[in-house]
């Protein structure tokens, strides 16, 4: 039996193969630069001439070990790794080059023993003390072994041979480094030792609190990662590092972590790329939160300060667009289009294809359904056709051919039964455009039947039978999908609210409301129907602070139309109007916002 384990030298432990996968991504996620690049097997010849002398150097690479290298290949090519990687780590060790060292680690790991590569990566790492990459491999090695408590000192080594300029990155790698681990509290505790003494050190104080917030937001641990960002702001104020994890915070809903990201943004010039990414991720939170003017705001800032920059362009369009500011979303659009086209890669082709949409969309808007066509012409991303001939059945609908709009989306082909639903969707959610409920009702019927597994096809058709008036109809597939799915919460929420808003059965609508903030507690929608079905019910004083707390989270129009009734009944007039305006303007045509506003005959 001729293995790496029996012939790897008397310093090698014995244990188990490694599988090869876990290797293979422990070395793949080397982030802090390890060489990629092929490696050769044995040392490179020094020159045959000098350059500056002239004179002859003879190669490091004498008879016998070019003889002891070429047995060592041989064995390798021969299907006998152990005897190969015998040969190269002895040579390794007599030359202490580095070269060998990481060609024996790799036969190693192609022979899928970690064991024996950590010995050799060790071994280097003593051999020729200050190698970076020799640490880096012991580190990964060590691993993808699961030998996390391990790991420290080797973590320590790094941090403290890396230069100043670029321990930040070193620093910022390690959560990624770490995140395949099953023990994430050993993790977290080996990283923050580790850390320890940076957490003090201005220079890299954002940086360091920034990767320990991170290893307790893979916890799950928000309150901590929260601390740890507050710490690294502190630390370092425009830091973009404490920033992003805040961010990240704020997207599991941390709404307290706002002000960091806030005053980053303040603090700094918005000159870095990383900068860059924090004021993008800012707007897109708030844009995902209704917030425009804001995300409008940030987005406007951004392309003042860095006007070559081509993606916030094509989000300001976005916005602009919904705020139906026609020439400055095309404005905005032209520009994103003309830096898109000067990047010319991939991520530029597919936001061009968003571009294209947008500038359809503001042709049709503008009743010109021949440049509409023109620019969906354009689109030649095969994944993108849906997208596009939904906006071709639009056009058509607009101009009063919506059967053959509907045949148009029907027409597409189906690859995949993927497609198949894709394509019901988009015919259902043009219908639920142009407020063809029965119609839209009918095919998400349709799409049920061809699909019954998938749970958000019965909700939309049960919201549906609601519009098309067939409120019996929703309250049978609400309920045989809360059957089907008993944690759909979706489907508690909108059988309560729907009987709250007939005012019908007001205790039982409660209790299916509740039931949907017990499995998702934190969403806004959910949150307003409670409130609204306490006003129903005449807790006014628990309604209002319900609303208006939702309110706060998502500023949408229809928490706006609940939360401007309840102030409205109480006298509190002004405040009723102030939020009824800022619902209009987030969407003039929301309909449950201009219900309320015409029964209650109030022009704002």
């Amino acid at each position: 039996m001729n293995t790496l384990h029996r012939i790897a030298g008397p310093s090698t432990p014995h244990a188990g193969l490694v599988r090869k996968s876990a290797l293979a991504f422990a070395l793949a996620a080397c982030f802090w630069g390890a060489a990629a690049q092929p490696t050769p097997t044995a040392p490179e010849p020094a020159p045959a001439t000098a350059p500056d002398s002239g004179e002859v150097v003879n190669s490091a690479l004498n008879a016998p070990l070019f003889y002891q290298l070429l047995l060592g290949e041989l064995n390798v090519r021969a299907g006998e790794p152990g005897t190969g990687y015998s040969f190269i780590l002895d040579a390794a060790r007599k030359q202490r080059d580095p070269h060998l060292y990481r060609r024996a680690v790799e036969v190693a790991l192609q022979a899928r023993s970690g064991e024996a590569a950590l010995t050799a990566a060790r071994a280097w790492s003593q051999e020729i003390p200050g190698s970076s990459e020799a640490n880096r491999f012991v580190l990964q090695i060590l691993l993808a072994l699961n030998r996390v408590s391990e790991t420290g000192p080797v973590l320590q080594t790094i941090l403290n041979d890396v230069s100043a300029a670029e321990r930040n990155d070193t620093i910022n790698a390690i959560p990624q480094t770490f995140s395949r681990l099953t023990d994430k509290a050993l993790a977290a505790a080996v990283v923050r030792e580790a850390l320890g003494p940076y957490l003090k050190q201005p220079l890299h104080a954002a940086a360091a609190f920034t990767s320990v917030g991170r290893m307790y937001l893979a916890q799950d641990q928000l309150p901590e990662a929260l601390t740890s960002a507050r710490l690294g702001h502190t630390a370092e104020p425009a830091s973009p590092f404490p920033a992003l994890l805040a961010l990240e915070l704020m997207e599991r809903g941390e709404q307290s972590a706002e002000p960091i990201v806030q005053q980053q943004l303040n603090a700094s010039s918005i000159t870095t790329s990383a900068d860059t990414a924090v004021a993008l991720a800012y707007a897109r939170i708030l844009l995902d939160t209704q917030r425009n003017q804001e995300a409008r705001a940030q987005l406007e800032k951004l392309t003042t300060r860095q006007p070559d920059q081509a993606e916030p362009w094509l989000l300001l369009g976005s916005v602009q667009l919904q705020e139906n500011a026609l020439p400055a979303a095309t404005a905005s659009l032209e520009k994103y289009m003309t830096l898109a086209r000067q990047a010319g890669d991939e991520r530029a082709a597919r936001g061009l294809t968003q571009a294209y949409l947008m500038m359809a969309q503001i042709a049709e808007k503008r009743q010109d359904f021949p440049a509409a066509a023109a620019w969906l012409d354009r689109i030649e991303n095969a994944e993108d056709i849906m997208a596009a001939q939904m906006r071709r059945a639009s056009l058509l609908a607009r101009q009063g051919q919506m059967p053959q709009a509907r045949a148009l989306l029907r027409s597409q082909p189906e690859r995949t039964p993927d497609d198949a639903r894709l394509k019901l969707v988009a015919e259902a959610q043009l219908l639920r455009d142009f407020k063809a409920w029965k119609e839209a009702y009918e095919v998400y019927g349709e799409a049920v039947a061809r699909f019954p597994d998938v749970a958000d096809l019965r909700y939309d058709q049960a919201m549906m039978a609601e519009k098309a008036g067939k409120p019996g109809d929703m309250e049978v597939l609400l309920r045989a999908l809360i059957a089907a799915k008993p944690d759909f919460h979706h489907a508690y929420n909108a059988l309560g609210y729907s009987l709250a808003d007939r005012n019908e059965r007001l205790p039982e609508a409660k209790k299916l409301i509740e039931k949907a903030v017990e499995l998702a507690p934190g969403d806004a929608y959910i949150q307003d129907s409670l409130g609204w079905v306490e006003f129903r019910l005449g807790n006014i004083a628990r309604a209002l602070d319900i609303l208006q707390t939702a309110y706060g989270k998502r500023p949408d129009p229809e928490i706006a139309a609940h939360l401007g009734e309840v102030l409205w009944s109480q006298g509190q007039r002004d405040q009723a109007l102030k939020i009824w305006r800022e619902g209009l303007m987030q969407s003039a045509d929301n309909e449950t916002l201009q219900g309320t506003l015409k029964r209650l005959r109030v022009k704002p």
